[in-house]
């Protein structure tokens, strides 16, 4: 009985522990830094608007929400890209005429400089 205690309880510790590590990400939003993000240049300000309409609402701040991160996501602008444009599993792809190709690359240009920040 004490054997099966005690794999029970390191079990619970290394799940507890694992899906912190999984989960934690770097947190970008005001009340931590307190610091608001200002654009740099007009391209980003377009990337930022894009963004509150179509990203925000899985992805707000960047951070967890119904989608994953992408504050900490290592992958490079090109595929966040495509995936936007193409979807992948559970997130829609926008077709041209919801996202322009100019409006993508502003997208990105805005997480990039948000990631910065």
């Amino acid at each position: 009985m004490r054997k099966y205690t005690t794999l029970i309880l390191v079990l619970f510790t290394f799940t507890g522990i694992s899906c912190c590590i999984v989960s934690c990400v770097a947190r970008k939003s005001e009340p931590i830094k307190q610091k608001t993000f200002t654009p740099a240049n007009d391209r980003i300000a377009n990337g930022e608007r894009v963004y509150m309409m179509h990203c925000q609402k899985c992805h707000p701040g960047g951070e967890g929400g119904l989608g994953p991160a992408i504050n900490s996501n290592p992958a490079p602008q090109f595929v966040k890209r495509f995936q936007s444009r193409h979807g992948l599993g559970v997130m829609p792809g926008f077709k041209k005429n919801e996202i322009s190709k100019r409006d993508l690359h502003d997208v990105s240009k805005y997480i990039r400089a948000w990631k910065s920040y």
